[in-house]
């Protein structure tokens, strides 16, 4: 193992570990906020109830979030010096911006939600809720540009003199299609998340017949949330795929494990491929499919990694271009089977727990384990976006061999490698054990009649409180 392969392996292990809290708290920031707007407009005390009870799932895994994401920061400095040399100039923008102004929003008014309770009139109140979550997503927005970025690089110059590429176009940065759709598509992919989270813990509780008022509502928000974004990731995936195609034929190719140049492609079902990734040796394929994901037409043509790789040397110089295939190839699959299994849960959920209904014991047992669907789907998202981009780290102007730091060894990367792989898995421990906790608690009591009228700005402690 390399120098190379021991900070790869890191950053691969830090960064799908923190992206399971981020969808997450995008999702969940925006479905609480949605509860505490319901509550507002009806006074409904289940609303209430609610809003607080996932607002401190909502807060376990922020807090979980915040404390995971500051070691991407140590990595580029450490690990990747020449990548954070060359990306520097452009990364400075987007990321400034999403801690001095996304993050400060979303962190301040987090902390006047959570201890405004009793101090904040109702409608300031619900307002910090919903700036919190505004930051929250904005805060995703700028990343995912800068991300976009990486993808496919716009709006700069490169400098032969000090080898780093340099800033010319910071509104092309922000507002390119690859930004833009990326950003869709992460977003919509969150709600799926938390709509998963609310739907299998209020399934769980009413399998147990306990809250019915109050997790029945809660259930239909979560089933309906996912069902619906679930659509919205499906479009926006078009959408992305088509773009791809464009800017990464390799990547399109290597998802399909199309190694010859098709017109129209058909859609791989289970290729099996050599060992050196250079060919096909039998799969099963519908027709016509890939074609109109890669182009919009069922003849449409779609280049084969063999060609597309024989094009990049022609462009790039020697090399293989070609990333690894089986990875790439696994990842997208199931990218979209854990999210459609996920989908169809929602389904399952409305049906089971329609008009008073009880659901069974084992469909919440499936509701329950079901919240992992989604959250495996993203991981298994970035792991192709990212693998499928191989070699380059910044996609036709910088590898990934070139990226790494020259003055690092093995033995340092090493080290911080199995540190952060054992603090993350302790981490990991108090998270489920919070969260476990804190769900089998289940929420508060339900505070007195006058308590919970939103239609009063009185200054009036609630019987619960953070």
């Amino acid at each position: 193992m390399s120098a190379l392969d021991a900070a790869r392996w890191q950053f691969g292990i830090t960064t799908v570990y923190h992206f399971f809290f981020v969808p997450l708290a995008i999702g969940l920031s925006l479905l609480v906020a949605v509860m505490q707007t319901a509550w507002h407009r009806t006074g409904a005390e289940h609303w209430l109830r609610a809003t607080k009870f996932f607002g401190k799932l909502f807060l376990i895994n922020f807090a979980m979030g915040v404390v995971t994401g500051i070691v991407q920061e140590f990595q580029f400095g450490m690990n990747w010096s020449d990548y954070s040399r060359f990306v520097g100039d452009v990364f400075g923008a987007p990321l400034a911006i999403e801690g001095l102004v996304a993050f400060f929003l979303e962190s301040t008014f987090l902390g006047l939600w959570i201890f405004g309770w009793d101090r904040l009139s109702r409608r300031v109140h619900l307002a910090c809720i919903w700036l919190a979550a505004i930051g929250t997503v904005l805060s995703a927005y700028f990343i995912l540009a800068a991300n976009s970025w990486m993808q496919h690089p716009v709006g700069f110059r490169f400098n032969p003199g000090t080898g780093r590429a340099e800033l010319t176009d910071f509104a092309a940065v922000l507002t390119q299609d690859t930004a833009l759709v990326t950003f869709a598509h992460t977003l919509t992919a969150a709600l799926v998340v938390a709509g998963a989270a609310v739907m299998g813990i209020s399934v769980w509780f009413l399998a147990r017949r306990r809250e019915d008022a109050l997790f029945r509502p809660a259930m239909r928000l979560g089933a309906w949330t996912v069902i619906v974004a679930s659509v919205a990731v499906v479009v926006s995936g078009d959408v992305q795929a088509k773009i791809m195609t464009e800017q990464q034929p390799m990547k399109m190719a290597a998802a399909e494990a199309l190694y010859a140049t098709s017109a129209p492609a058909s859609f791989s079902l289970f290729t099996i491929g050599s060992l050196d990734g250079s060919q096909e040796l039998w799969s099963v394929r519908v027709p016509g499919v890939l074609s109109y994901m890669a182009t919009g037409s069922v003849d449409g043509t779609v280049e084969g990694i063999n060609d597309v790789q024989r094009d990049e040397q022609a462009r790039y110089g020697p090399g293989d271009y070609r990333p690894m295939v089986p990875v790439t190839y696994w990842t997208f699959r199931f990218m979209i089977g854990f999210g459609a299994l996920a989908g169809l849960v929602a389904v399952g959920a409305l049906w089971f727990g329609r008009k008073d209904r009880v659901p069974r014991r084992w469909f919440a047992r499936v509701a329950l384990l079901s919240m992992a669907l989604p959250l495996l789907a993203n991981s298994m998202g970035w792991i192709f976006t990212e693998m499928g981009r191989q070699p380059w780290v910044v996609y036709g102007q910088l590898r990934t061999a070139d990226g790494v730091s020259p003055s690092v060894g093995l033995g340092s990367v090493l080290t911080s490698l199995i540190v952060f792989t054992l603090l993350y898995g302790g981490l990991a421990v108090i998270e489920a054990w919070l969260l476990v906790r804190t769900i089998r608690s289940g929420p508060a009591p339900a505070p007195p009649p006058e308590a919970v009228s939103p239609r009063e700005d009185a200054d009036r402690p609630f019987a619960v409180a953070y």
